[in-house]
């Protein structure tokens, strides 16, 4: 059985002893995240709902306050995370008919206008994002998944994926090297998010990822609710 395969079998093992499974798919810029969230929606067999942690960015004179290339600034400033947890994470777990997947459009550097989704009372909401791991959230997933790929391959992958965005290579390398990649060295440093999380994988060969860790809540130890 396939990564996904063995995650749809986990997350629907989950969701039969409780009504709302929350999964995060943590890892650093490039990692996959978004490619497997979205695979593993498209087979599950309970109804699943899709968010990002990029749909609760801050506004970009937040974001940037300590300065376009302060690592710090990207670990600790990037996402109101006030919001995650009470506009989405929150009522989702509380068995809220409706739930908001997305509040600010980082792109755009606008609020969205408000995306809330009905949620029926059995659900399961796969969120993707960075620092998923972080203290104020970690407790909150029912299925964590933290995808590990090195420093070299998240550059490699940011020159074909991000030189649109930012225009040429050598901005690509400027703040990668300068914010993204040492701010996921901070969050590792303070998290650990490997020792945390259920499931690790080493996603450095994306067509053939590697299984580190795998480990899962104790089901009988989860309520319905």
């Amino acid at each position: 059985m396939d990564l996904v395969g063995r995650l749809a079998a986990a997350v629907t093992d989950l969701s039969r002893v409780r009504d709302r499974v929350l999964v995060g798919v943590d890892g650093p810029d490039a990692a996959g995240k978004t490619t497997l969230a979205d695979r593993l929606a498209e087979v599950l067999p309970v109804p699943t709902l899709r968010a990002s942690v990029d749909g609760f960015h801050q506004p970009r004179e937040l974001r940037y306050r300590r300065g376009d290339l302060s690592a710090e600034g990207y670990y600790r400033d990037s996402f109101d995370y006030p919001a995650l947890l009470g506009q989405c994470l929150g009522p989702f777990l509380e068995g809220a008919g409706q739930v908001q997947i997305a509040r600010y459009d980082h792109r755009a550097g606008a609020d969205r206008p408000v995306r809330a989704v009905d949620v029926p009372e059995r659900a399961v909401l796969i969120v993707d994002g960075v620092f998923l791991l972080r203290s104020r959230l970690r407790d909150q997933w029912t299925l964590s998944v933290y995808l590990s790929v090195s420093p070299r391959e998240t550059l490699r992958r940011a020159m074909v994926r991000d030189t649109d965005l930012f225009g040429t290579h050598e901005e690509v390398e400027r703040r990668y090297l300068g914010r993204y990649l040492p701010g996921q060295a901070l969050y590792r440093s303070e998290v650990d998010p490997e020792a945390v999380a259920h499931v690790v994988v080493d996603n450095d060969l994306v067509d053939a990822p590697t299984i580190v860790r795998w480990t899962m809540p104790d089901i009988e130890g989860l309520s319905r609710a």
